[in-house]
C-alpha cells in the first residue's frame, strides 16, 4: 500500500465525518484486495459475509412421489424456494454428510445452471408468443448471481465441475465473476450453443448462440469425452471398404511417416512378409505382432505392396466434441419433448453435458431448473438430483414431467419411449411453509424446524435447572413446548416465573419459540431487569430488530413474461389459503369451430380472489391484485396433481377473469388450483356435473 499525501488523508477523514462513504478510488489504496483483477460494482459483498449472513430455511417435506429411496437413504429432492437459501441449507446438509454421491464421497458432483440472463429483451417462440422477460438488470443481476456461485463453489466435490448458461449480453461479465470464485486457472471451456436459427433482423447480426462456460473445482475432475454419432451416410464415406472375410465396414492408416517414430529405416516381418521403410514406423515389431495375434486381418495391403492399419466403422466412438456445438436439434412447439415451458433447453445439451461430467450415481445440481429438463435427463442416465426453483409453474411443471418419463423420449434411441418409471423423489418447501403441517409434526421435529426456521443452534444446555434448546448467536433459546403442555399458556406471569430462575445469569436478551396462538401478549419482547425477553412468534415472520434486515416475498408472474421474474427472495412465510369464488358453467358457442366440431366449452369465471397475509397490521388487497394464475389437470387420478395448462393473470384480465376450455379435454374430473403471487394455492376439485349450462 503506497503512502497517502496529505490531500488524500484530509479528503477521507472529512468522508468519515460526514458520515459519506468513500470513493471506489480510495479502495485500491487502503486496502490489500488479494485479486490481481477483479470486477468493481456497487453493493459488492465479500464472500465471506455472503456465506455468513444468508440465513438457511429449513425443508419442509410436501410429499415423497415413488416411495423409497434410491439406495444410501438418499432420495431425489425438488425444492420450492428462493435458491440462495436453498443454497445455504443444502450446504449445511454438505457439512453434516448428507450431501452423497453412490459412491459415498460427499458433495454435487456436476451444477448446471440456466438462471435469468437479465438482458430485458424479449424473446419469441415459434408462434410469436412472448415468452420470457428478465426483469434483473445490471449490478444488481451480477450479485444476484455472484452469491449463488459462492455457494455451489463450496458444495461441489472436489472432482466436480460446473455449467454456467449465458447469453451474449452478461457472458462475459459474468465470466470475470467466475474466474475470481472458482480461479482463472480452473475455466477448463467456452461452448458456443446455437440456440436458434436467427431472428431475420433488418438491421445488424442475428444471435443465434449462447455461451455456456465450464470450470472445474479442484485439478483431478471427472470428465468423460464425448462423440457425435456419424449418420450411416457419413461412416460410409469415412469406410468406404469392406472386408471380403468378416463384411465389417473399415478404412485404412498409414503405418509409415508417424510423427512418433519407431525403427527408422528398420525392415518389418508384418503377417510374414518382410517391409522396409526410410520413413519409420509408427509401431515397433512387438506392437505388430500382439495386434496381428489378436486380428490377423487388421492390416490390409495397398496394390504397391505397402501395409495399411484397418480402422473399423463397428469400433469407431464418433467425431469427438470440441466447444462448438451447433449440432442439437432445437425444441419447437410441436417437438416431441416440448412441455410448454417458455425457457426449456433440449435434453440432449444436457445429456451431452451430464455424461461427459458425472457417473452413474453421481449428484447432479439445478438451482434455476425451470422447465426440468437437468432432472429428466438425470433420471434417464441414472444420476441422483436435486432441483430448486421459486417458481410454482416450474415445480409443477418438473413433477409432471418426472411422474410421466416412461412416456417420454428414450436418450439412446430417440423413437421409441423410455419406458421406465422415475426414482423416487421428495417435494419440499423451503421459505413458505405449510403451519398446519408444521403443528403436527413430533415433538422432536418440530423443535428441530422452529431452531431452524430462525437460524438457532441446536445445543441444549441447562441454566437454573431449566432445559434449554439452543443459542440464537450468544443468546439462549427456549422452544415453547405446547405439545406438553396443551392448556398452557405464554403470559405475563410466564416470563416473571422465567425471571425468578435465570434472572442474573443470562445475558441481556433470551429467546423464546412458541405459537402465536399460544402468547397472551402483543409486545415483541418484555423487559425484566437487565435482560429482554423476545417472544418468536410462529407463523408471524421474524421481527426485524433480530436479524437486522427486512424480508422479500417470493412473487409468482402475472404472465408468461415475467416467468423469470420470481427471485431473490429473503426470508420466509406461512401459507395462506386465499378466498376464491367460482361460477362453474358450460357456454354454448355463437360459431362453433369448423374443424373440430365444438359446439361448448367449459367456463370457470372467477367472481372473487383475494389473498390473506399474516401481518401484525393487517395488509389489504383489491378483488384479482394478486392473482398469478390458474392451473388445471383435465383428468385428476384423486392422488397427484398432474398440470395439463395454466392461464396467467393478465390474459384472464383481459377475457373477463374467465378460464375457457373445450369440451373434448375434460375427463371423469378436474382439478384446479388458483395461485397469488405470493405461491399460496387454492385447490378444488370439479366433476362434469359440477358445470351448469348457462
Amino acid at each position: 500500500m503506497r503512502k497517502l499525501t496529505q490531500v488524500e488523508l484530509k479528503n477521507i477523514i472529512s468522508h468519515l465525518k460526514e458520515g459519506k462513504p468513500l470513493p471506489e478510488d480510495y479502495k485500491v489504496t487502503l486496502f490489500d484486495t488479494k485479486k490481481e483483477y477483479e470486477l468493481i460494482y456497487s453493493n459488492k459483498e465479500r464472500e465471506e459475509d455472503i456465506l455468513a449472513d444468508t440465513m438457511a430455511v429449513p425443508l419442509q417435506k410436501v410429499k415423497t412421489f415413488r416411495n423409497g429411496q434410491n439406495g444410501d437413504g438418499w432420495a431425489n429432492m425438488l425444492i420450492f424456494g428462493d435458491n440462495l437459501q436453498v443454497l445455504k441449507t443444502i450446504l449445511k446438509m454438505k457439512q453434516e454428510g448428507k450431501l452423497r454421491n453412490a459412491d459415498g464421497t460427499q458433495g454435487v458432483r456436476l451444477v448446471y445452471i440456466d438462471p435469468p440472463f437479465a438482458t430485458r429483451q424479449e424473446f419469441r417462440g415459434s408462434q410469436d408468443q412472448k415468452a420470457y422477460q428478465d426483469k434483473i438488470a445490471g449490478a444488481r443481476f451480477l450479485e444476484f448471481l455472484r452469491k449463488r456461485l459462492v455457494f455451489l463453489r463450496e458444495l461441489l466435490s472436489e472432482d466436480g465441475s460446473i455449467y454456467v448458461h449465458l447469453d451474449y449480453k452478461k457472458a462475459h461479465y459474468v465470466k470475470t465473476l467466475i474466474d475470481e470464485i472458482f480461479s482463472e486457472k480452473k475455466f477448463e471451456s467456452e461452448i458456443v450453443f446455437k440456440r436458434t436459427l436467427g431472428h431475420h433482423l433488418a438491421k445488424g447480426m442475428d444471435n443465434m448462440t449462447d455461451s455456456i462456460f465450464l470450470y472445474r473445482k479442484g485439478d483431478n475432475w471427472i470428465f468423460n469425452q464425448q462423440y457425435q454419432t456419424l449418420s450411416e451416410e457419413e461412416l460410409k464415406e469415412k469406410f468406404p471398404f469392406i472386408e471380403k472375410e468378416t463384411g465389417r465396414r473399415f478404412t485404412h492408416e498409414k503405418l509409415e511417416q508417424s510423427s512418433n517414430v519407431y525403427s527408422k529405416g528398420e525392415t518389418k516381418i508384418i503377417n510374414g512378409r518382410r517391409v522396409n521403410t526410410d520413413l519409420g514406423w509408427r509401431w515397433t515389431q512387438e506392437t505388430f505382432d500382439k495386434r496381428i495375434a489378436e486380428n490377423p486381418y487388421i492390416i490390409f495391403w495397398t496394390e504397391d505392396g505397402r501395409p495399411r492399419y484397418k480402422r473399423y466403422a463397428d469400433e469407431y466412438k464418433g467425431r469427438k466434441i470440441g466447444n462448438l456445438w451447433d449440432d442439437i436439434e432445437l425444441i419447437s412447439s410441436n417437438s416431441s419433448e416440448a412441455v410448454g415451458y417458455p425457457t426449456q433447453k433440449p435434453e440432449a445439451l444436457l445429456e451431452r453435458i451430464i455424461k461427459a461430467s458425472s457417473n452413474p450415481g453421481d449428484l447432479v445440481l439445478d438451482c434455476f431448473t425451470g422447465s426440468g429438463t437437468t432432472q429428466a435427463v438425470a433420471e434417464k442416465l441414472g444420476r441422483r438430483w436435486i432441483g430448486v426453483d421459486c417458481g410454482k409453474l416450474a415445480i409443477y411443471t418438473v413433477q409432471k414431467r418426472l411422474l410421466n418419463i416412461a412416456g417420454s423420449k428414450n436418450l439412446e434411441n430417440p423413437k421409441k419411449k423410455y419406458g421406465k418409471t422415475c426414482k423416487p423423489f421428495t417435494l419440499y418447501n423451503a421459505g413458505l411453509y405449510d403451519y398446519k403441517m408444521i403443528k403436527e409434526l413430533p415433538w422432536e421435529q418440530y423443535r428441530d424446524f422452529a431452531l431452524k426456521l430462525f437460524q438457532c443452534r441446536d445445543e441444549k444446555h441447562e441454566i437454573s435447572k431449566i432445559e434449554l434448546d439452543g443459542y440464537l448467536g450468544a443468546d439462549s433459546v427456549l422452544v415453547f413446548d405446547y405439545q406438553k403442555h396443551k392448556n398452557a399458556v405464554m403470559d405475563r406471569d410466564f416470563i416473571d416465573d422465567l425471571h425468578k430462575y435465570l434472572g442474573g445469569k443470562i445475558g441481556k436478551r433470551f429467546f423464546i419459540i412458541a405459537p402465536a396462538a399460544s402468547v397472551q401478549f402483543l409486545e415483541d419482547y418484555i423487559d425484566k431487569g437487565k435482560t429482554k425477553y423476545f417472544v418468536l412468534r410462529i407463523p408471524y415472520s421474524i421481527i426485524e430488530e433480530i436479524h437486522n434486515r427486512g424480508f422479500t416475498k417470493i412473487k409468482q408472474p402475472v404472465s408468461e413474461m415475467d416467468v423469470n421474474d420470481t427471485v431473490d427472495a429473503v426470508g420466509f412465510d406461512f401459507i395462506q389459503v386465499p378466498t376464491v369464488e367460482c361460477r362453474y358453467f358450460l357456454d354454448e358457442l355463437k360459431n362453433p369451430d369448423l374443424l373440430t366440431h365444438k359446439t361448448k366449452e367449459y367456463v370457470i369465471k372467477i367472481e372473487k380472489f383475494e389473498s390473506k397475509a399474516i401481518s401484525r397490521k393487517p395488509l389489504e388487497f383489491s378483488n384479482f391484485e394478486t392473482l398469478s394464475m390458474v392451473m388445471l389437470d383435465y383428468d385428476f387420478d384423486g392422488e397427484v396433481f398432474d398440470l395439463d395448462e395454466a392461464f396467467y393473470a393478465d390474459e384472464l384480465k383481459k377475457n373477463g377473469f374467465k378460464v375457457r376450455f373445450s369440451e373434448d379435454k375434460v375427463k371423469e374430473q378436474i382439478m384446479v388450483i388458483y395461485i397469488d403471487i405470493f405461491g399460496n394455492e387454492k385447490r378444488e376439485i370439479k366433476s362434469l356435473k359440477d358445470f351448469e349450462k348457462n
